[in-house]
């Protein structure tokens, strides 16, 4: 995480200082995107007790912003020697997406900044069996599976480039912040869907996207006037 975090750090400096074009003005396509993550079902081959399904539809409100809802299905497992557990349900979260690429460089296909979102997980969570010793012996039982609703905030750093015409891939670094995971404060959930692991305040994650782009609305951007270097007073001079 923390190399992902130095990468993309590393691509917003560089591309927040690329050289203005020798143009008077350009192009740009506002679009509505739809974007499906490739991480949650690539990394279920390696990891069949989390299956992941997500994706998303935004629509760019300028050359700077877009607003975003994601929506997705989580299918978490787990089963060690004396305990099984299970958490499944549906998650959603809205927010809005800020471009730090200066417009005119961007040109509606180059994307490095971060987002803002709000997240609603529903879910229904328990424990099938578990074992537990004690003075008679070993005893077992199970926790029916119940209902929750948790909330949570997350900051969403990332990159997104074209690769083809109305094609782009991305990823963004998920941090988040859980505001209610819907069991109260003496029980907390093992995982909450959309959000990773309930036992905890904070929880990071990752997304690959591969993205629709459908432009709706085109506008010509200018370049930024460069800022001309203030002149030396006759007081500096002495």
């Amino acid at each position: 995480m923390q190399r992902i975090s130095g990468y993309f750090i590393s691509i917003l400096i560089i591309s927040c200082s690329l050289p203005t074009r020798a143009q008077d003005s350009i192009k740009v396509n506002l679009n509505i995107r739809a974007g499906f993550d490739i991480y949650g079902p690539a990394s279920y081959l390696t990891d069949q007790k989390n299956l992941n399904l997500e994706g998303y539809i935004s629509i760019d409100r300028d050359n700077k912003k877009s607003f975003i809802l994601e929506a997705g299905h989580q299918n978490f497992q787990y089963s060690q020697y004396n305990y099984s557990y299970l958490s499944n349900g549906f998650f959603v979260r809205a927010g809005i997406d800020f471009n730090m690429i200066k417009p005119f460089e961007a040109a509606g296909k180059y994307y490095a900044g971060f987002g803002l979102r709000y997240g609603i997980s529903l879910y229904n969570s328990g424990f099938p069996s578990y074992e537990h010793d004690n003075y008679w012996g070993t005893g077992t039982g199970s926790v029916p599976s119940s209902f929750h609703v948790a909330h949570f905030i997350e900051v969403n750093p990332g990159i997104r480039t074209d690769i083809f015409k109305n094609i782009s891939i991305g990823w963004n670094i998920r941090l988040r912040l859980m505001v209610y995971s819907g069991t109260g404060k003496d029980l907390k959930s093992v995982f909450v869907p959309g959000f990773g692991n309930g036992a905890k305040s904070f929880s990071p994650g990752i997304n690959y996207y591969i993205i629709l782009n459908i432009p709706y609305k085109s506008l010509y951007v200018k370049p930024e006037p460069e800022k001309e270097p203030e002149k030396e007073t006759e007081q500096s001079k002495h």
